[in-house]
Formats: structure tokens, sequence, C-alpha cells
């Protein structure tokens, strides 16, 4: 059960649930977790957040008759008197990006062959079979749990002619990060990821000319393309094994809390979560990748101009989870420091969202290359921090897929 407490009153053993603050607020990558120590409690109160919420189910909960000035410290049960904690499944260790990135890579390339052919097979009017991929959204969400940074950031480095097949499974990838960070049951989070890998083929109802073209749309090739999640949602309701939740996330991801959204305006608690979900993830991925029309924006730029938009656009909880789940500066981000050079981020720290890995290679003071030093922001003896967002095109950077690891594909 969920309960709301102030947050002089956690305690070791208790599972924090979400802190109520913005995700600008705290130090941590993540704000659902157990509180190990008072160390981890010193931290949120020194963020000045004042209340917090946790879950009794998974943790300790205050005494019945506790208040703030009487509080009785709380003690787990002693161990002989406890029951036996249910197995978890197991789940693969978090690796370095370093360490996934070849693993992420080989799927992503079996994921252009299989969801190429299944759309190609839904343009010409064969049913979706969702089972047949099945195997590859459990491939993806194992590549994410390990480390959710090397498939997302490389499925960014997408061609234009390859954008919407490619496009679905990067969808797919951030789906299941956001599952993951909005703590969903393994069940759900692989639906997730099937609603992403599923919520554009009606895309394929759209001529070719029409979906590639470089120039602006005219205004009935702008009627066909916003016609894609009802199209969708037709193809998919003759396809097999799909659920109601792709079903939801196709046809709504284009939906907007304000109302301002298609096909059917509806806002608010009227768009599911998943369907919520679908529409942060399908916008982040839209605005990072290269496009026939356009060249990708740089992924802390994006998130950014994402959270201008987000009272009117998106679930201020959902997007909140979702930069967590890819920083507020995301792999592959050129950064300046306060020491007045410029580095890459190649990975997120467990400490906070503010302090990822950078690779440092410029100097902006003189102007110059210097040696690469992989920097990690969040150790205590780093004297730097970020000081802001920089645009790669102003600086001239044509490598920094190589800088953060990912080769050009």
């Amino acid at each position: 059960m969920l309960r709301k407490i102030e947050t002089h009153q956690l305690q070791p053993g208790m599972f924090l649930q979400e802190l109520c603050g913005t995700w600008v607020d705290h130090p941590f990558w993540r704000s659902s977790f157990k509180l190990k120590d008072s160390a981890q409690i010193k931290k949120i109160l020194d963020c000045g957040i004042k209340e917090a919420l946790i879950d009794t189910s998974k943790g300790l909960d205050l005494p019945v008759a506790a208040t703030p000035q009487q509080q009785a410290p709380v003690t787990p049960p002693p161990a002989a008197t406890a029951p036996p904690p249910a197995a978890a499944p197991a789940k693969p260790a978090h690796v370095p990006i370093s360490a996934e990135l070849e693993r992420a890579s080989n799927i992503l390339a079996g994921s252009k062959k299989a969801v190429t052919s299944m759309f190609n097979e839904a343009r010409m009017g064969k049913a979706v079979d969702s089972d047949s991929v099945m195997p590859l959204v459990e491939e993806i969400s194992s590549s994410v749990a390990r480390n959710p940074g090397a498939l997302i950031s490389i499925a960014r480095l997408k061609t234009a002619d390859d954008y919407t097949y490619m496009h679905s499974v990067a969808v797919c990838g951030l789906m299941i990060a956001l599952a993951r960070q909005l703590d969903l049951s393994e069940a759900d989070t692989r639906e997730a990821g099937m609603a992403g890998l599923l919520h554009d083929v009606g895309k394929m109802a759209i001529p070719i000319e029409v979906l590639n073209k470089p120039g602006k749309l005219t205004d009935d090739e702008f009627v066909q393309v916003k016609g894609h999640p009802q199209a969708g949602h037709a193809m998919l309701l003759g396809g097999k094994g799909v659920s109601e939740i792709a079903l939801d996330v196709c046809l709504h991801h284009h939906e907007k809390v304000d109302g301002s959204g298609y096909p059917h305006k509806l806002a608010g608690d009227n768009i599911s979560l998943f369907a919520k979900m679908g529409a942060v993830c399908d916008v982040y991925d839209a605005i990072t990748s290269n496009r026939p029309y356009k060249a990708g924006w740089d992924p802390a730029e994006s998130i950014k101009k994402m959270a201008a938009w987000s009272k009117g656009h998106f679930d201020d909880r959902v997007f909140q989870a979702f930069v967590k789940s890819v920083g507020i500066y995301p792999i592959g981000s050129l950064v300046r420091l306060r020491s007045d050079r410029l580095g890459v981020v190649v990975d997120q720290t467990s400490g906070s969202l503010l302090a990822p890995l950078v690779n440092v290679f410029f100097s902006a003071k003189s102007q110059t290359r210097i040696a690469p030093e992989i920097v990690d922001l969040s150790k205590p003896a780093s004297n730097d921090r970020i000081l802001s967002q920089e645009d790669p095109v102003k600086w001239g950077f044509g490598d920094l897929q190589s800088l953060w690891g990912a080769a050009p594909r």
C-alpha cells in the first residue's frame, strides 16, 4: 500500500516509491528503492524535499501511533520469526555500456530484419503476428536490463531510410526502460515493449513517397499521415495475439494530456498509462533521429525541449520517470564542464542525474582537442560539473559517436 509521509519520518528498511519533487531535486538515479541506511536519508533531507511516498507492501511502515513528534525506531522483526522472502526472478546484472554495445548492436541488426519483414507483410495486407516477434521483445528487454543506454543510444543512430522500422525498435526499448523505471511488473514491461514495437504499424497504410517525403506535406498528405493510428489499430485488430495494451498504444500514442492530440482528443486520466508512455517515447525518438526532412536534435537538447512542452503534452509523472530512465544528459549529449572543457556523455551513473560519465576531449579555452579522458562526475573526488548542454553542429564535431563508443552504422 502506498503511503505519503514526511521525509524526516523515513527510516532504513522502508521502500521509497517516489520522492514528492521534480527529477532535478534529488541526487538519486531511481526514486523507487529500499532505503539501506541513514546516509541515503540524509541525502534526501539535504535536498529540501519534504514528502515521500513509501510502499508498505515492499518495506517497513510507520508504527500506527507514531507522530512526527513521537517517533519510535522501527526495526525489522528478528530473522528467526520473519517469513522467508519470495524468490525474485533472476535479472541480468547491470554492466558498463562498453560491455553491452556489441550485444545491443547485434540485437538491433536482427530487429531491423524482423520488423522490416513484419511491416512489409502488413503493407501487403497480411495479418500481424505479435507472437512471432515476442522473442525479439525479450532480447531487447534483457539488453535494457543489463544497460538501458546501450541499445537505446545505438537505436537513435538510425538512417533516414530505415527510420520507420527502427523507430519502432527504438520505442520498444524506450518503453521497456520506462516501464522498469515506473516499477511495472515483468508482464506489463513486456506488454509495454510489444506496444512500442507495434505502435506505428499503421504507417504501412501510407504511400512510401508520402512517408519519406523530404519536403513539406500537402494538406491531403498530412491527413493521410494523421490517419496512421486508426489504420494501425485496424491492422492489429485483424492480427494474431495482439493485446489490448498494444491496441490502445497504437491508437492513442498521439493523444496529449491537455486534449489537443489525435485521433480522439482524449485528455488527462482518459488516456491510459501505456498510451501516455507511448507518447513520450515516440516523441523522444522522433526528435533525436535523422528524418527525411530534418537532422535529429542533440539528446540533452531534446529533453530540454520536451520539458518545456510537458505541461500540456505529457503526463508529468510519466515524463519525470522517462527522464530518469534516459538521463537529463542522455548518452551522446555534448556538454560543457565547469573546467571549460567539452565532453560527450558516455554512460549514466548510480548517483545523480546531473553527474553522468563524460568523455572529455576538447578545451573550449584553447579551442583545441585534448587527450580524451573519462570523468565520473558522481565521484566525490571530482571537482567538475556540467554547466550546459552544447550544440555539436555549432562546434563542428562529426565524431561524437566514436567518442561515446558507437561506430557509425
